[in-house]
């Protein structure tokens, strides 16, 4: 159970829809994100660049290490929007040391916390960067050849 995801860990996440309608797949790049946190790192910050492009961050999964003590493990998490102020958003225990998030989307910057007990814990994420500049523009040219082959 005490696994964690590389930071460095990067691939090009491809949907059906993205190489039916796009001629260019490298405009979303998905790379998987981890951390952990414990009594000796009990706050980690996700950052994206600041580049102009449009960033999605998915919080996954965050499990607890075998290791770790039979005490209530509290992790809050606050993002980029305003001065938001941190919520709790996971309690864990050895009796429930794993909880999986569908589709939890935050704003980067992103702070986790461990608010309670001393882990470790560990967090796993999906971070992706699209270039919507470049996707509305191949999607309108797209859209005319469509539209003039049907009035043909």
């Amino acid at each position: 159970m005490t696994s964690c995801v590389d930071e460095d860990v990067s691939i090009t996440s491809v949907s059906l829809s993205d190489i039916t309608s796009s001629s260019s797949i490298s405009d979303k790049v998905c790379v998987h994100w981890g951390c952990e946190l414990s009594s000796s790192q009990t706050t980690v910050v996700f950052k994206a660049d600041d580049d102009l492009l449009e960033n999605q961050f998915f919080i996954k999964t965050i499990c607890l290490s075998a290791q770790a003590s039979d005490e209530m493990h509290v992790i809050a998490v606050s993002d980029g929007v305003g001065e938001s102020k941190p919520v709790p958003i996971a309690t864990l225990r050895h009796c429930m040391p794993t909880v999986s998030f569908p589709a939890l989307e935050l704003m980067p910057p992103v702070t986790f916390s461990l608010c309670s007990g001393n882990g470790p814990v560990f967090i796993s994420a999906q971070h992706i960067t699209l270039n919507p500049t470049e996707n509305t523009e191949e999607e309108e040219e797209g859209g005319r050849f469509l539209a003039d082959d049907l009035t043909d």
